[in-house]
């Protein structure tokens, strides 16, 4: 049989997305969007039908974490692909390599149908990396443009505009040559001459670990060097496991907990020397904003990109790498004792005495029979709220993306779909997805998506009947109870009506029971692990 020497344009779009990795995209199609969906099936990307583009652009994020290639979303004209903004505008600023593919409505029919017909490029453009309309001409060249865009530097997504007609077109089968990948980068010349003397002699370093690092795997070039220099770690909670929270230099997540700052901030005001390596502040709160004066203390930064964000600044400033610039950065400087006042363990001391998990029942509790049931390699996600601050502190993770969440514009409703994609993407693994009962009431609807898949995470509701993070704000302002409270729900039996398992627990023995169910469970599982009102006062 001879191949055809000429595809659909759809065709080059979906071959170009395979050839990247992806096999998987997720959305809910519309008439317009039939030929792409065809296209992506027949280079054998599979189509998963979900409930909402939101709740599918986190499922696509979620198979990103666990196989490294760029999520995929598929949405309609109009209403669907406005229905995905909000988990675009996540992967933005995230850092989440995703391809938004939307149907459009032909350029000569917009002049006089207007029916469902907006500007979808203005719509995507200020949240993503840049937008494309695609073009028969161009259709090769704009699958390979949006791709590099989507996966080098700082990833993020990217959207593409599919007109009815061009996704049906035909174009030439052959692709052009894809364009070389750039080699990474180390720093050079005089400045990195002096981040080494100020390494030799450094007695107090802090390294300061971010998502950079995370995306370009520079986690064991990290735990090498700092174990060479006796350096202990900092990371964001993105960065979470880059490594391993048992280890002796890790201190944890940081970010999100004013309770935690109390006792990371006073170690980094003492460091002498402070590494920010792959360092985005994207996702700190507000309390880690200028947290170190650069004339007074040596700092230096290595980034993907430049600093236009100004949450803080550097002695030394390198755009490059992170793995290449620690091996850079050591050659030729000897190790040295470090930290000899013992501050560092003084510190991890403090910290799990600050998140102590002797409770009988309440979040901790609950946190910690979930890290002491579970097996060590479980796979967590988690929503907003306030038991992601806390369970940022006390759910170890013992390698990178092993807690993923929404960590820059900590989106509420992420954790089910986040913990279904990476469940379909790791099916070997045992995955728990963290929830707010009020983020559960949000996407419930795509527990029947897991049902259709046999996908079988488990998901472990807080239930207090309350945006509990929001109404503690408003104590603290000392305003009235407005906005915040709504009923209790079942939400075991909704996991039951939607084809799952489902347990209610109010003590430590009923949820443990109930995790070691879920493990050997045909399919997911719900348990809802009801809590006091105000179980989270002086824990976060």
């Amino acid at each position: 049989m001879v191949a055809s020497s000429t595809i659909r344009a759809a065709d080059a779009l979906a071959r170009r997305l395979y050839a990247e990795g992806c096999r998987y995209a997720f959305g809910m199609p519309g008439g317009e969007v039939l030929t792409l969906v065809d296209a992506l099936e027949d280079a054998g990307i599979e189509f998963i039908l979900a409930k909402h583009e939101n709740a599918a652009a986190f499922m696509a994020e979620g198979t990103y974490h666990r196989t490294g290639a760029p999520g995929i979303l598929v949405a309609t004209v109009g209403p669907g692909a406005l229905n995905g903004v909000n988990a675009v505008a996540n992967a933005h600023q995230d850092r989440v390599p995703m391809l938004v593919l939307t149907g459009c409505v032909d350029a000569d029919e917009a002049q006089t149908y207007t029916h469902q017909v907006l500007d979808q490029q203005a719509v995507f453009r200020p949240i993503t990396k840049a937008s494309f309309s695609l073009v028969p001409g161009a259709a090769h060249v704009i699958a390979d443009k949006a791709v590099g865009i989507a996966t080098e530097g700082r990833p993020g997504p990217v959207h593409i505009d599919v007109p009815i007609s061009v996704a049906d077109a035909q174009v030439p089968a052959a692709a052009p040559p894809q364009r070389a990948k750039a080699a990474p980068t180390a720093p050079s010349g005089a400045d990195l001459g002096t981040a080494r003397q100020w390494l030799a002699g450094a007695q107090r370093p802090v390294m300061v670990v971010g998502l950079d690092a995370m995306v370009e795997e520079a986690g064991p070039a990290l735990q090498s060097f700092a174990e060479t220099y006796n350096i202990p770690v900092v990371t964001t909670y993105k960065a979470k496991g880059l490594l391993p929270e048992d280890h002796a230099l890790s201190l944890g997540g940081a970010g999100l907990s004013p309770l935690a700052d109390r006792h990371l901030l006073p170690l980094l005001h003492e460091a002498d020397l402070i590494l920010c390596l792959g360092y985005d502040p994207i996702e700190m709160r507000v309390g880690w904003r200028d947290i170190w004066d650069p004339t007074k203390q040596r700092v230096i930064d290595i980034t993907a990109e430049p600093n236009h964000h100004y949450m803080h600044q550097a002695s030394l400033s390198f755009i490059a790498d992170c793995a290449a610039s620690l091996a850079a950065l050591s050659e030729g400087v000897t190790p040295r004792k470090t930290w000899e006042n013992g501050k560092v363990e003084i510190t991890k001391e403090a910290l799990a005495k600050a998140f102590p998990t002797d409770e009988n029942w309440g979040p901790a509790a609950i946190m910690d029979s979930c890290r002491a049931v579970l097996p060590r390699d479980t796979l967590a996600t988690v929503d907003s709220g306030a038991h992601r601050i806390l369970l940022s502190q006390m759910w170890n993770c013992y390698e990178p993306r092993g807690l993923t969440q929404s960590t820059a514009l900590c989106t509420m409703g992420c954790a089910i779909p986040l913990a279904m994609g990476t469940k379909l993407a790791s099916p070997e693994r045992p995955v728990v997805g963290f929830c707010g009962d009020a983020g559960f009431l949000m996407v419930a609807g795509e527990l029947s998506t897991a049902a259709e898949l046999g996908l079988k995470p488990i998901i472990v509701v807080f239930v207090d009947a309350s945006l509990a993070l929001i109404e503690l704000k408003q104590r603290s302002r000392q305003m009235k109870n407005r906005g915040v409270d709504f009923a209790k729900h079942d939400f075991a039996a909704m996991g039951q009506a939607f084809g799952g398992a489902g347990h209610t627990v109010t003590t430590r023995a009923e949820l443990e029971a109930a995790l070691q169910t879920a493990l050997t469970a045909e399919t997911f599982t719900v348990i809802a692990a009801v809590i006091d009102r105000g179980a989270y006062d002086g824990r976060i």
